[in-house]
């Protein structure tokens, strides 16, 4: 499996990875600091799992998410947020994205990867 964490904050992707990796220690974790970084690294990979920051500076989670999709139909994505407006979830329902409530913890996290 290979998952991509996006996240803006290099503390949350740290978390994020360690707890995905600890669970699942044979899967290809990518990381990228905002949703421009992500879709730069998405261009050259493949990807079952994608986690994103819903607020995050260059390109948001819900930007990212709009170009990801189409490339990732059938991956797992989810916003990571405590900012869950109506906007946001009818833009999730749109496109067909999850969310896991910040914030992150690894009960939530692992319930939601596998």
């Amino acid at each position: 499996m290979k998952c991509l964490v996006v996240d803006d904050s290099k503390m949350s992707r740290m978390m994020l990875k360690k707890i995905i990796g600890s669970a699942h220690p044979d899967w290809e974790i990518s990381e990228a600091a905002d949703g421009q970084q992500a879709i730069d690294i998405a261009k050259d990979a493949e990807f079952d799992i994608i986690l994103l920051d819903f607020n995050m500076p260059i390109m948001d989670g819900g930007q990212a998410a709009e170009i990801l999709r189409p490339l990732f139909p059938n991956a797992k994505m989810a916003f990571l947020t405590a900012n869950i407006q109506e906007a946001i979830k009818n833009l999730a329902i749109e496109l067909k994205v999850d969310f896991i409530p910040k914030p992150i913890t690894e009960t939530k996290v692992l319930q939601y990867v596998g």
